[in-house]
């Protein structure tokens, strides 16, 4: 479930405009690949200051201490610019410069250290941005507001600071559960292989809707079919793409489902089954819902996490037919795996444990997808989400 955070202009913009500074840590000189963590900073325990780092080892699947990157609010998702030189985050709060709107930032990557170096900022058009992704170009930043139900576009130039945005969408309706599903609510926002289709999930109104994608003029136009209509109270939360682009998946947070599509070459969504996220027979619980879906790269295998049962699913796909098998639920060793993320090389699988503040390293087996623990369990305080710098 999406958190909001009301906050006070001053506090807002005096964090995000000079809070932003970086972490007085030791730098990471060490080789491996850099990973960053986005983090809720806004808790009770008040732990996280902001976007983490650690550098994870190919050969032994180890990470090292997490340090922190760079400080700013509510940074809970993250996504690196296609060159590895900048990233970027939404600031999921719901009020930026006096205007009822999230932020979105912009950050320099420093490759010998890890540390951000903060850029500047964006309006987001909507409250509460969730999600975020960067086209295959690294010109166009695309965010899901969930508390203001719309999509925006936000231009990215050529020094990696963003422009204004260029478009904003606004969703409008309803669906079946009262209190989660009474307006829109994008959840997130993904593009295809080629970058022509841009598929956001709207929790509130169980639909995946489709966009035609004009990446040159950062633009957003209802595709033809303009959405996907999942069964009532689904809740489609995130969506991601197979490899081939020839296939599409969704977690449905409320159902605690995967729905599988086939996409037709005008970007259409066609159902092809709609399976559990849990054990066979096992029914959701109250508190129990599903987060997180990525597809491997290699594309044979697709994970979801699933808050309350603290579990990774694990399915294989049809190359085929882009059906799921379930194969098995395997623990996370922490509590509510909110976020999760797979290296690009389709090695391991790193999962953020955001009520225990851990980071657990699993090993992704190259012939049958199945995770094992590689013993790397390190400190991050709230974790949100994980993202790779190749």
């Amino acid at each position: 479930m999406s958190r909001f955070l009301t906050a006070c202009v001053c506090v807002v913009a005096t964090v995000l405009l000079t809070a932003q500074g970086r972490a007085q840590t030791q730098p990471s000189n060490g080789g491996g690949t850099l990973v960053y963590f986005g983090t809720y900073t806004n808790t009770k325990s008040q732990n996280s200051k902001g976007i983490y780092m650690s550098r994870l080892n190919m050969e032994t699947g180890m990470l090292s201490p997490a340090e922190l990157a760079v400080q700013t609010v509510d940074p809970s998702f993250l996504t690196v610019h296609p060159t590895g030189r900048f990233l970027y985050a939404v600031n999921e709060i719901d009020t930026y410069l006096h205007q009822p709107t999230g932020a979105v930032s912009a950050f320099g990557i420093d490759r010998t250290t890890g540390h951000l170096k903060p850029l500047n900022e964006q309006p987001t058009e909507g409250s509460g941005p969730a999600h975020l992704t960067i086209d295959r170009d690294g010109k166009n930043v695309l965010v899901a507001n969930y508390g203001g139900g719309t999509v925006t576009v936000v231009p990215v130039a050529k020094d990696g600071t963003l422009k204004s945005p260029s478009i904003s969408v606004q969703h409008k309706g309803h669906s079946l559960d009262p209190e989660r599903q009474a307006a829109p609510h994008a959840h997130s926002v993904t593009l295809d292989p080629q970058n022509r289709f841009a598929y956001v999930a709207d929790l509130g109104l169980d639909w995946i809707v489709i966009y035609q994608f004009d990446g040159r003029k950062g633009l957003l136009k209802l595709n033809d079919p303009p959405n996907a209509k999942l069964t009532p109270g689904s809740g489609p939360r995130h969506f991601s793409v197979h490899p081939s682009g020839r296939f599409g998946y969704v977690i449905n947070e409320l159902k605690v489902t995967v729905t599988a599509f086939t996409i037709d070459p005008n970007g259409g969504l066609t159902e092809l089954q709609t399976v559990s996220a849990l054990p066979p027979k096992q029914a959701p619980g109250k508190d129990v819902s599903g987060a997180e879906l990525a597809v491997d790269p290699s594309g044979r295998f697709l994970y979801t996490s699933v808050r309350g049962d603290n579990s990774i699913a694990f399915y294989r796909i049809d190359q085929n037919t882009g059906k799921l098998t379930y194969v098995e639920n395997t623990p996370t060793h922490g509590y509510t795996p909110r976020g999760f993320g797979i290296d690009p090389e389709g090695k391991y699988l790193l999962v953020g444990n955001q009520q225990s503040d851990n980071v657990v390293v699993f090993r992704i087996d190259p012939q049958n997808g199945q995770l094992t623990l590689t013993g790397s369990d390190i400190n991050v305080p709230v974790p949100v989400s994980v993202a790779f710098v190749k």
